[in-house]
């Protein structure tokens, strides 16, 4: 039986974890491939630690003068991403920082059980399960604990680029409970919130007192109450940050990049990887469906997972649970997805077009509960299957 009165809790890292970091190289690098030609081939991934950022993994252009090129480029993108998310420490500063580029040429074997040939359709370019998740519980159709503490790191984020708060630093973590009543979010039990601060004589408290405004301002009116519990830096000091205070790596945040803990992950990881990795793209198409499945009032929740085998083209399975709030039967739903969207890798490619330069800014605040933008970021975000879902069921 399904519970309606818990309370579960997510956490979410900002730009400048060490993760985040080497998600947001990989994805940058894939960006300037894709933006060379939309069909590039990439798995990139990224190591950081002090003073040092190693990527490697694998890249493919047709043109094999420009893929030369484009190496060149590798130190570069690394740095402006850097950059931007903000880090001109001592021991991890873009201008100084240590870039070693071993990407190499894709495997001839992997290509050619993705690549289309003959009579034979484009395949996955893995096996693997991906899951989707939507839920009626926010406006994005979001878990609450996930999507709000991902806004509270956005805002925490906006402020200190802004210059608004020039003494936080880069590196953050959030961390929410959130009591559910009836099975509706209603408020926040307790709070964690770390950030870096650049000034060394900042106390907890004095920290508090920065960060309290922005997340008043982020959460629903009436979710932070007298009895909810605040540990802000709960350790002390936070000076020493990103890469230098702990090493990054790509990948490592696939629950704060999905649904934080609320849905099944099928264990695969986003950044750095073309959309011909269904690892990525068919976990796109499977948010798409089971969010529009509940925008289209089907059900209040709804799971989809979907299944692959490398070099097939068409998936091995597609799995939909409603746990129990479905208005329409869950293998109608199962029925009607496979209908209204081809799920093969270049139909999810097609209808989600996804082979453009969209990548990079997805990387940190999560893959999911995120607007869809004018250059055709977070497509998958849309709801423009509701009517063809409902006429397909």
């Amino acid at each position: 039986m399904t519970r309606n009165n818990y309370i579960f809790t997510s956490e979410s890292v900002s730009e400048g974890h060490p993760d985040k970091v080497c998600d947001r190289i990989s994805d940058a690098v894939l960006d300037a491939f894709i933006a060379e030609e939309p069909e590039a081939r990439v798995a990139a991934e990224t190591f950081a630690t002090t003073n040092r950022v190693v990527i490697g993994g694998e890249v493919g252009l047709s043109d094999k003068a420009k893929l030369q090129d484009y190496m060149g480029r590798i130190d570069e993108i690394a740095r402006a991403c850097i950059k931007d998310i903000g880090y001109e420490q001592d021991k991890f500063h873009h201008e100084t920082v240590e870039v070693t580029n071993l990407l190499h040429e894709q495997s001839a074997h992997i290509a050619q059980g993705v690549d289309a040939s003959g009579n034979k359709d484009e395949g996955a370019g893995d096996q693997g399960i991906m899951f989707g998740y939507a839920t009626n519980e926010t406006p994005a159709l979001m878990p609450a604990p996930i999507q709000y503490a991902h806004a509270i790191l956005r805002r925490l984020a906006e402020a200190r680029k802004s210059g608004a708060e020039p003494v936080l630093g880069p590196d953050a973590k959030s961390q929410l409970s959130v009591v559910y009543e009836n099975g509706a979010p209603v408020r926040v039990s307790s709070l964690v919130l770390s950030t870096q601060h650049l000034d060394e004589s900042l106390t907890s408290q004095d920290v508090r007192t920065i960060v309290a405004p922005y997340i008043e301002e982020v959460l629903p009116d009436g979710w932070l109450t007298d009895e909810t519990e605040w540990h802000v830096n709960p350790t002390g000091k936070f000076v020493i940050g990103g890469p230098d205070g702990d090493a990054g790596l790509t990948g490592r945040k696939i629950i704060v990049d999905t649904y934080g803990g609320a849905a099944p992950h099928g264990g695969g990881a986003f950044s750095g990887k073309d959309p011909t990795k269904v690892d990525r793209s068919a976990a796109y198409a499977a948010r798409y469906l089971a969010k529009n499945v509940v925008a289209a009032g089907m059900a209040d929740k709804c799971t989809l997972q979907l299944s692959y085998a490398i070099g097939v083209s068409k998936p091995l399975s597609i799995y939909v649970d409603t746990h129990g709030t479905g208005n329409v039967d869950d293998a109608a739903i199962e029925k009607a997805v496979g209908r209204v969207m081809n799920l093969t890798p270049r139909g999810i490619r097609e209808h989600l077009q996804l082979n453009k330069p969209i990548y990079q800014r997805t990387a940190a605040y999560g893959h999911f509960g995120r607007e869809p933008d004018a250059e055709g970021g977070f497509s998958w975000e849309k709801t423009d299957l509701v009517d063809a879902l409902k006429k397909a069921v």
